[in-house]
This record gives structure tokens, C-alpha cells and sequence, in this order.
């Protein structure tokens, strides 16, 4: 068992804690797929937790590796990126393509995948082991998700039709890599 807390094994504690997150996000896409969104919503939101336990587990006991900022951004770019993404497209547009312009859908969709993952990208070039900045340049991925999810609860009220919620997703994905300074919690 000292492998859960070598800090050059791939299968310490905080990395397992990232796989947790890994398969949190690979449930909820099994779940959007066969249109059950309360189970994948709650996959999202424990992906969520476990984003949140890594680190904190990784800089308690010293695990912070490049090999772990590499493995918690692949991580997040699941999460965060592909599931909220999918969220949005099979809850609200999944069968509806003939009604909205489909080259429209695609391209929103492909730049906020691209936007996350380039955020995801440049905070990996930017991060150093074991430093814990106090402030995000952009908007983390982790909370852009966050504003989709918000998106979709006003679109469930009624309140904002479906051009706004693919209007939010180029605004969110632009504020990934804004230079809109976030405190670290």
C-alpha cells in the first residue's frame, strides 16, 4: 500500500482520486446517451467532487507530479469540456437539427470543446508541481460547466429559447480564455 502515497507512482491516492473523476465522466456520457439525465448529472456533479479531492489530497501528502497536473486536465477536459457539452446538445438539441441551423449547432459546439481544451492546455504549460496560484486567468473549466448547467436550468423554465443557450456556450467558451483573473478557492 505505499504506493498510494509514493509521489512517483502513477497510482498514488490523489491520482486514483482522478480516475474516480475519469470514470465519473465516462458514466455520465453512458448516461446521455441513452437520455437518462438525472443519472448523468449526478455523475457530473461527483466528477466534480473528486476534481476537488484530488488536489486537496495531492498537496496534503506532497503527491503533486506533472504526471498528475497532466492526467487531472485530461480529467477535467472529460468532465468538464465534453460532458457539459454533451449535456447541452442531447437534452436540448439532439433531434431537433432540421429546426436549427445543424452547421450553426456544429460550429458552437466544436468551439467550446476547442476553447475548454485550450484553456486546459495553457494552464498545464503555465503549472508548476506542488504551486497552487491565487488567482485562474479565464475561467476554469470546472465552473465554466457550472454556467452550462445554470444555462440549462433557465432554459427548463422557459425563460430563454435555445439561440440563447448556443449564444452562453461562445460567451463561456470565450471567458475560458479571457484574461479575467478568478481567485483560487
Amino acid at each position: 500500500m505505499n504506493f498510494l502515497f509514493n509521489k512517483h507512482s502513477h497510482f498514488n491516492l490523489a491520482n486514483i482520486v482522478t480516475f474516480f473523476n475519469i470514470t465519473c465522466g465516462i458514466f455520465a456520457i453512458y448516461f446521455l446517451t441513452h437520455n437518462e439525465f438525472m443519472g448523468a448529472a449526478l455523475f457530473a456533479w461527483l466528477a466534480g467532487a473528486f476534481d476537488i479531492f484530488d488536489g486537496k489530497i495531492a498537496r496534503k501528502y506532497n503527491l503533486s507530479t506533472e504526471f498528475g497536473i497532466q492526467l487531472d486536465s485530461y480529467a477535467d477536459f472529460l468532465s468538464f469540456v465534453i460532458v457539459p457539452a454533451m449535456f447541452i446538445y442531447f437534452a436540448i438539441f439532439d433531434g431537433k437539427e432540421w429546426f436549427y441551423s445543424m452547421a450553426l449547432i456544429a460550429f458552437v459546439f466544436i468551439y467550446y470543446v476547442i476553447s475548454g481544451l485550450r484553456r486546459l492546455i495553457q494552464f498545464n504549460i503555465n503549472a508548476n508541481e506542488g504551486e497552487v496560484e491565487k488567482y485562474f486567468t479565464g475561467i476554469p473549466t470546472p465552473l465554466g460547466a457550472i454556467l452550462l448547467w445554470i444555462v440549462y436550468l433557465i432554459y427548463l423554465t422557459g425563460y430563454i429559447n435555445e439561440y440563447f443557450v448556443l449564444g452562453s456556450m461562445v460567451i463561456i467558451g470565450f471567458l475560458l480564455n479571457s484574461k479575467i483573473k478568478i481567485k483560487h478557492l
